[in-house]
């Protein structure tokens, strides 16, 4: 630590023999930058401040209907692309800032320096924007300012309603697409129902259910059929009695007529449905109960049937008396009923023989259909997988084409909402104004630099001066350096008039240290009180 010590008070002891050289270099550094500071031009702030204001009631009431871009976003994002290129020029023919203007580099420096001196800042939430510059000239700031405010405020109003017209005239062009496309599809599916028209069901079903449905209506007149026959086999049954009957015992001339209740009448039709329904309601009755619905209507068919068949064979007998009692004038009474009622089981039977005709035609046709459903069933699948594809595709297509037109009427409805409400309020809280005194450079803060900076050069000049011609103040030192034996030490007898020398010396000097520093403090002092 002493060692330490010895060493500064050794460089301190040579730098103070170099003292008046410092002191000259001191004073010049600080001069020269008192001087650049005060030649530092004024810079005045032009300023504005604007609030944004977002909100709109048609923009609720218009919510799902209509786009609404976020508009506190869009404000932001305006905020930052302000200061692009293309702006910075239109700013500056705005403000006549390029009328001295002629080279190119002059210009490119003029945008340049703008962009870099322009400031525009956001409080935040509050929308509230304050745009500012600085510069020299005062109404030359304030011109920047005021046609700043004015591209902000017009960038505003033409950008959303650039985006909205662009954005309708990509959905009018992806519209036309796909009409296209849903017309080819369109085309494609009518082909392919054309080509195939002799293998679709009016109602859309496929050939597995056309086959079950074919089946079902063959079994169903099979059955039909089936009873006709019975019908009709029963009819000739009973001709055949009749005739029996006639053939074992004639009836006498002048016999008492035939009863109503005796003559033999039936109505296969009615008791052929009467038997069906009997079946269906047997088969309903195995799996519900008496109130179900489907049992009572069944009951209340057959209830209606039974009085049919009971009104009919009622008028049938009716009928064959009638016929009996206009023939007995010319061949008898039991001659002519005994024919009346053949002749009536005839026509019957005649009936039946065309119903059983029908039903066997019926059953000719539903077979050559149902054969031909089952033929559909090899190529069906792959019909049906052609058909469904077909429908996707066309299916696809309608609904992007739907998509796409409810997408333009928002489009269209967000412009008119834009023109009706517009993108934001703007308004102008503090309009473009400067500062009257300049804000910079504070010259307050700057001038204890030059103090410093001269006070340091001195001192740094002082060390390199002591550094270059040495001086050994101590005896161990010079014996450290030299590595020789020192023999002794002479010492230097100073009378009064070399005191007296050196104390004036040393007045003379800290008279302008202090000054300096003085001069500094007054100057500091005297720039204070006028800014």
């Amino acid at each position: 630590m002493d060692e330490i010590i010895k060493q500064l008070l050794g460089y301190a002891r040579g730098m103070w023999k170099f003292r008046w050289p410092s002191l000259l270099l001191a004073w010049v550094v600080a001069l020269i930058g008192v001087v650049f500071i005060y030649r530092i031009p004024d810079q005045y702030e032009a300023s504005a401040r604007i609030y944004v204001d977002t909100q709109s009631i048609l923009k609720p009431l218009m919510a799902g209907l209509a786009v609404q871009p976020n508009v506190g976003q869009q404000i932001s994002m305006l905020s930052r692309t302000l200061l692009s290129r293309p702006n910075l020029e239109k700013l500056v023919r705005m403000a006549d800032l390029d009328l001295n203007v002629t080279a190119a580099a002059d210009r490119e420096e003029l945008i340049t320096k703008l962009g870099r001196t322009i400031q525009i800042r956001n409080t935040g939430r509050d929308n509230l924007y304050t745009l500012a510059i600085r510069d020299s000239d005062q109404e030359k700031a304030k011109r920047v300012v005021q046609s700043l405010t004015s591209m902000f405020v017009e960038s505003s109003l033409g950008s959303s309603r650039k985006d909205t017209d662009s954005a309708k005239s990509f959905l009018d062009e992806q519209i036309r697409r796909y009409e296209l496309k849903l017309e080819e599809a369109e085309t494609r599916l009518k082909a392919f129902k054309v080509r195939n028209i002799d293998l679709q069901s009016p109602d859309g079903k496929d050939a597995a259910s056309r086959v079950r449905e074919a089946a079902g209506q063959l079994e169903s007149v099979r059955l039909q059929l089936r009873e006709a026959e019975n019908a009709r086999d029963s009819i000739r049954q009973q001709i055949a009695a009749e005739r029996a009957q006639q053939g074992s015992a004639p009836v006498a001339a002048g016999s008492t007529p035939m009863p109503e209740s005796s003559i033999s009448v039936s109505t296969p039709q009615l008791d052929a449905r009467i038997d069906a329904l009997k079946r269906n309601l047997d088969g309903l009755l195995q799996r519900y109960t008496d109130q179900h619905p489907d049992v009572l209507v069944i009951r209340r068919q057959l209830q209606d049937l039974e009085q049919q068949k009971t009104q009919e064979m009622a008028e049938l007998r009716k009928a064959a008396l009638a016929a009996a009692a206009a023939a007995a004038a010319s061949q008898g009474p039991a001659a002519t009923t005994a024919g009346m009622v053949e002749q009536e089981l005839s026509r019957m039977l005649a009936s039946a023989e065309v119903q059983v005709a029908t039903l066997r035609t019926r059953v000719g046709e539903f077979s050559a259909r149902l054969a031909a459903a089952r033929e559909s069933l090899k190529t069906a699948p792959q019909l049906e997988a052609e058909a469904e594809q077909l429908n996707r595709d066309h299916g696809i297509n309608r609904r992007n084409y739907e998509a796409l037109v409810a997408r333009r009427q928002s489009a269209v409805m967000a412009g008119e909402l834009e023109v009706a409400s517009g993108l934001a309020e703007f308004r102008l809280i503090d309009p473009p104004r400067v500062s009257p005194k300049p804000v910079s450079p504070n010259r307050v803060a700057l001038l204890p630099l030059p103090l410093a900076a001269g006070l340091a050069a001195g001192l740094v000049l002082a060390f390199l001066l002591s550094q270059l011609r040495p001086v050994f103040y101590d005896p161990s030192e010079l014996r450290n350096k030299t590595g020789l034996p020192l023999l002794g030490v002479v010492s230097l007898r100073v009378d009064d008039a070399v005191r007296r020398k050196e104390r004036g010396s040393l007045i003379r000097f800290a008279s302008a240290s202090l000054g300096l520093v003085g001069l500094f403090a007054v100057g500091l002092a005297v720039t204070a009180a006028m800014s």
